[in-house]
Parts: C-alpha cells; structure tokens; sequence
C-alpha cells in the first residue's frame, strides 16, 4: 500500500526456526512501515511488559532497529505510544 509516499505493508508473517523446525509464518506483525518501522497496535486497559517483549522479538526476529507499540485504549493517545528500540 502507497498512501502519502509512505510504503506501508500490514499483517506481514515472520519466519521462526525452533529446534530445527522452520515455521514460515511464526509471528505476524500488525505494520511495517518503509521496511524500517514496527508498529504493533494494542486497544487494552493496560500495557503489560509482556507487549513490550513481543515487539522486541519482532524486532531480533525481523533484524529491524525501531518500533512502536501503540495503544488506542489511552484517554490521551500520546499516552499510549512507547517506542521500542532493538540493540541489535
């Protein structure tokens, strides 16, 4: 999808290796924005540090540097954005 010259692709799968067993489609990110950006959408009461851990595996599984976890639930919707950095 092109929209405001931004390449945006949702719902991509990501391969996951486990004991020898190759899975093609192990997890699934919500959008990859210009192949660079993850951002995982949320809409929950609260954010648990389990949300935060599935981004960063995204992250190292994906080999990408930078994400979002946003969640819609917030009163204030800059509440509930967190920016995820993978250190690689």
């Amino acid at each position: 999808m092109k929209e405001l010259g931004l390449d945006v692709k949702t719902q991509i799968g990501i391969p996951l290796v486990y004991k020898e067993i190759q899975f093609e489609q192990g997890f699934r990110l919500d959008i990859l924005v210009e192949n660079k950006v993850i951002i995982e959408i949320k809409s929950i009461e609260k954010v648990a540090d389990v949300h935060y851990k599935q981004l960063l595996t995204y992250l190292r599984l994906s080999g990408k540097k930078l994400g979002l976890l946003i969640n819609f639930k917030e009163v204030h919707l800059k509440d509930g954005i967190k920016r995820i950095v993978n250190n690689l």
